[in-house]
């Protein structure tokens, strides 16, 4: 197990870790290297286009929200906040509530709080959620004269035209890595892992789009995780389990393992005899843990290995897994 990984699990496991929200995903440098190029690219082409190209100065030239969405597109090309709809509703409906809260309400500190609350709202129901969208309205009320003279055509000049110049170089960046093409229907995952046949559409199969839906509706507040994120993530993970699975080797005379239940399902089996010299002979265990705890049973050694799903040992008052070698 490396450093890096070993750092994350002491972390994962502190109570300070989980409160402040410190995200674990492992991410390979080659990502975030990718995604930082990608961000200084964009603003990089951004400035140069409005500028040298358009000639645009001032107030009219970019607004500092396009940093942030440069986050979004980059660090997260696929995320469901990071999508063309998202940034580009989300920017100008922002941005046209923020002008119209600037013009009807006089109290700048009234006008601010109302401009960004609209927003959220607008963007909630026009399912464009889009974080820098609040950026974008909030200057649209408190960023000067400049900003309040150029009136409605901030939101197209220069609100849209820097959210539209922006995904365009999402799309033109992104596209130089095919597990990273942007949007995220173009995308597609950088490996395989070797797996049974038919194992990720199985997976996909068991999932419809209805499902999808009202899994979400119950969940009440806003995932961001887009459908095709959500059945590649599903079909991954359905092929590590595949890859992981015990080899019938590996089942050893006083070994601890435990299945993959979860709740009242959940079982840990000591194997206190295995019929010698056969491969595919009898195993004899007894739970220890979990459900039908202090039962004995038999199994054959490919009934183990379907119903194990790793071995495990004691540590406190927990089981765990043991670690690999």
């Amino acid at each position: 197990m490396s450093f890096d990984r070993k750092l994350r699990d002491r972390i994962a496991a502190t109570w300070a870790g989980r409160l402040l929200g410190i995200e674990l995903t492992p991410v390979s440098h080659t990502e975030r290297i990718i995604s930082a190029a990608g961000g200084f690219g964009a603003i990089l082409l951004l400035y140069w286009l409005e500028r040298d190209v358009l000639g645009e100065t001032g107030a009219a030239m970019m607004i500092g929200s396009m940093g942030a969405s440069a986050v979004l597109l980059f660090a997260v090309p696929h995320g469901a906040l990071s999508q063309p709809w998202a940034v580009l509703v989300g920017h100008a409906v922002s941005a046209l509530i923020g002008v119209a809260v600037a013009k009807l309400v006089p109290s700048a500190l009234l006008a601010s709080a109302l401009a960004v609350g609209l927003s959220i709202g607008a963007m909630h129901y026009l399912r464009a959620i889009h974080p820098p969208g609040g950026a974008t309205a909030l200057t649209a009320v408190i960023g000067g004269t400049a900003i309040h003279d150029l009136g409605f055509g901030f939101v197209v000049t220069p609100v849209l035209l820097n959210a539209v110049v922006m995904v365009a170089a999402a799309v033109a960046i992104n596209a130089a890595f095919a597990w990273r093409r942007y949007p995220a229907a173009l995308g597609r995952r950088k490996t395989a892992i070797a797996s049974p046949p038919d194992t990720a559409a199985q997976a996909i199969a068991e999932l419809s789009h209805q499902d999808f839906v009202a899994a979400l509706s119950r969940i009440g507040t806003f995932v961001d995780i887009s459908e095709e994120e959500f059945n590649e993530l599903r079909s991954l993970m359905r092929e590590e389990e595949a890859r992981r699975r015990l080899p019938p080797n590996q089942i050893r005379l006083g070994g601890y393992y435990a299945n993959r239940g979860e709740a009242d399902g959940y079982s840990v089996r000591r194997v206190v005899d295995v019929e010698p010299g056969k491969e595919q002979g009898r195993i004899i265990w007894r739970c220890v843990a979990g459900n039908d705890r202090n039962t004995q049973g038999m199994s054959s050694r490919q009934e183990f290995i379907e119903w194990a799903c790793c071995e495990v040992e004691r540590s406190g008052n927990a089981w765990m897994r043991k670690p690999e070698g």
